[in-house]
């Protein structure tokens, strides 16, 4: 799979809120790093990130933008509350090697109600 077809059957997993079906895109040893967290690594911790935080809030992810550059995908995305962000996606043998995203956190925690972080 190209690395804009992954992404593109990514978000589709991601939709459905399957934690399994997304860790497995990634590879063994991934590191998935959302910048307003620590990164987390490996397809387990992946997955069990994706559970823990479908558990929190209900997440949707609309592309808007999806480019591909060589092993890299890049996709710019919406929700339907209107949060926005990007995601930066290394896919090397079929696998998300690493992928590093953006978003407003405080935003997000704000619209699905969630203890705002302490100084």
């Amino acid at each position: 799979m190209r690395p804009r077809e992954l992404v593109m059957a990514w978000v589709a997993s991601f939709n459905r809120a399957d934690a399994d079906a997304l860790a497995a895109f990634y590879a063994e040893d991934a590191v998935n790093h959302q910048v307003a967290e620590s990164p987390v690594q490996g397809r387990a911790a992946i997955r069990a990130m994706f559970a823990r935080d479908f558990a929190k809030a209900e997440m949707v992810c609309i592309p808007e933008h999806v480019f591909e550059d060589g092993d890299w995908a890049i996709l710019e995305w919406r929700d339907p509350k209107g949060l926005r962000g990007c995601g930066f996606f290394h896919v090397q043998g079929g696998r998300i090697v690493s992928q590093r995203g953006y978003r407003d956190k405080l935003s997000f925690l704000r619209l699905h109600n969630l203890p705002l972080p302490r100084d």
